[in-house]
Formats: C-alpha cells, structure tokens, sequence
C-alpha cells in the first residue's frame, strides 16, 4: 500500500510530488525546504534556523506516515555554502545525535528559492517484528 503525505507546500502539486512516501516499512522524506507557516522563508539568512526548520517539517511527515525521527535511517542535507555546514550540523546533531543516522553533507549550486539556504532529505524503516 503506497500512503502519500502532504505538507501543504504549495510547491506539491506544482512540481507533482508528496512531502514523503510510504510504502510497507519504507518511508521516504523528499527535500524539505525552510519553509514558514505562513509560506515564506523562515529565519532568513541563518542557516541554523533554517535547518531547524527544515527538520521540524520532517518530523511533522514522518509523524503523519506514522512513524517517529526513531525511525530515520540516513539524511542528507544540501548546503549552498558548505563552509556554513557547522551550523546545520548543530541544528542536525540536536535532532539526531541519539538517533545518529548515515548522513550526508554536500554543497550545492543553488536551489530553488535564493533565500533557502538548505535543504534536507531523510529515510526511515519501520521496525519490523522478527
């Protein structure tokens, strides 16, 4: 059964994708932008902020597929200035340092709103019962 999560970006049924994906055990999170709730940029410039936020939207996705950060096997966070990749690491490492999933840091060219700063990806599985 394939479950479909939604977090109302506007940017959903534009680009044609879900906030994540469920099927079975599997779960994947797509790019998660900092995106306020009032749809704006959150905490513009700041790249801790934006993470924070970019990881709370996760955390409300993976709660929606039923699932908990527990459950988040690997991120991958996209910097646009890898040299303010300590910031996101801190943001990051308050969510997941108990967790510690495989994880990824790489800079990219842009993406798709200037403002964002960041964006970050995750997969979860769901325990199964041996």
């Amino acid at each position: 059964m394939r479950k479909l999560v939604s977090s109302g970006s506007p940017f959903e049924p534009r680009i044609g994708f879900s906030r994540a994906v469920r099927i079975g055990p599997i779960l994947a999170v797509s790019g998660t932008a900092p995106i306020a709730a009032d749809g704006g940029v959150a905490a513009p410039g700041d790249v801790y902020g934006q993470t924070k936020r970019c990881l709370e939207i996760i955390a409300q996705a993976i709660g929606s597929a039923g699932l908990s950060l527990q459950n988040v096997i690997r991120t991958r966070v996209m910097l646009t200035d890898i040299s303010r990749w300590e910031e996101a690491a801190r943001a990051h490492g308050e969510v997941f340092s108990g967790i510690r999933p495989a994880s990824t840091f790489v800079e990219v060219k842009g993406l798709i709103n200037r403002e964002w700063l960041v964006e970050v990806e995750a997969d979860c599985v769901a325990e199964t019962e041996s």
